[in-house]
């Protein structure tokens, strides 16, 4: 892990669910990581959904959310 990378984490099933809710999207819409990506934990496997952390200019944290493919 790298100071400059920002946090990469397996979104749980709840908060995958909410979150699409929300934006009214389905996982095909979401934007997509390779599984290869060496940012990601070890535990994520095709078809999880990763929620990346990073920090605004203005210092407040805001969510991405990623379809992981092969």
């Amino acid at each position: 892990m790298h100071i400059l990378q920002p946090k990469h984490s397996k979104a749980s099933l709840s908060e995958s669910k909410a979150m699409m809710a929300k934006y009214n999207i389905s996982t095909t819409q979401l934007p997509r990581i390779k599984v290869a990506d060496k940012a990601l934990p070890s535990d994520i496997k095709v078809g999880d959904i990763v929620k990346i952390e990073r920090k605004t200019a203005t210092g407040e944290k805001a969510f991405y959310y990623r379809l992981v493919v092969d």
